[in-house]
């Protein structure tokens, strides 16, 4: 999903992928109109505001696109583990995403960040460089930052918000 606010850092991977796979890489942006209208009515960082105006920011800059990523598809497979968060910790590996009618498959669910970081290393996979600046969970760059060591993997996601609330939407099943 192409944002429109994602970090230098996440393009760079992403040309990364392209060039050692050769691979083309669909990406789904969100809809012009509807973004033009959010910044229109209120401004470039509402999503500081509150809950209600960051969800519906990451709903038209995310949601509206994964829904047509999606769409004609029977499984989407996903990177989410469970160590990531409580939320993710009580999900399945496999799972009916109601949401938005699909079989969901987290094939890495169980793995540990080291597992992860092992298996890059030993597949020479690119990866974003942000990973190592302590950022565990990449999304938005406004809405992204470093996490403190001891922090939960996502408390630098949304971090001016109340942290059981830490999902955009995409994982709500």
């Amino acid at each position: 999903l192409e944002t429109g606010r994602l970090f230098p850092e996440t393009y760079y991977v992403w040309n990364r992928t392209l060039e050692m796979y050769e691979k083309p890489i669909h990406a789904y942006y969100p809809d012009t109109a509807a973004v033009e209208k959010l910044v229109s009515l209120k401004g470039p960082s509402s999503f500081y505001e509150s809950v209600e105006n960051r969800k519906e920011c990451c709903g038209i800059r995310k949601i509206e696109p994964l829904k047509r990523a999606l769409a004609g598809n029977s499984c989407w497979i996903t990177g989410i583990r469970a160590e990531q968060s409580l939320n993710r910790e009580h999900m399945d590996p496999v799972e009916w995403d109601e949401a938005n009618q699909i079989l969901k498959f987290h094939p890495i669910f169980d793995w540990t960040l080291d597992q992860v970081k092992a298996y890059i290393r030993e597949n020479n996979i690119p990866y974003n460089p942000l990973h190592d600046k302590g950022f565990p969970s990449i999304g938005c760059a406004p809405c992204t930052r470093a996490v403190k060591e001891g922090e939960d993997f996502r408390a630098g996601r949304w971090w001016w918000e109340d942290q059981d609330k830490k999902e955009c939407g995409l994982h709500s099943s």
